[in-house]
């Protein structure tokens, strides 16, 4: 079981957020982390593009051998990064399936 949503695996076992996100890395330090052929070098670009456009990590664009590249370090600590996911899924939840949601919400137990 994942020790909190930043292990919960992505693409394959070997992935999480936590090994992607790290502080100040670019997508080949992210992606030298997996094991080999776990998953594209596409995919960790498209992903990293993607959380840095919603807000959940912040990217400095460097020059460097081959042209430009993005370097990546969290825009949320943890907590809100917990508050996101919960946010993002339910709001998810009500938009495709309202009434299920609202019920499941209500007979929720603190």
């Amino acid at each position: 079981m994942a020790s909190s949503c930043l292990d919960i695996p992505l693409a394959c076992p070997e992935t999480s957020c936590r090994s992607l996100c790290g502080c100040g890395k670019g997508t080949s330090a992210a992606r030298a982390e997996l094991k080999p052929n776990t998953i594209s070098r596409a995919s960790v670009i498209n992903f990293l593009e993607a959380m840095r456009e919603a807000g959940v990590l912040k990217g400095v664009e460097k020059t460097g051998k081959g042209g430009y590249h993005w370097i990546y370090s969290p825009a949320m600590d943890e907590q809100q990064y917990k508050q996101y996911l919960a946010k993002t899924i339910i709001e998810s939840l009500m938009r495709d399936f309202p009434e299920e949601t609202r019920t499941a919400l209500e007979n929720l137990e603190p």
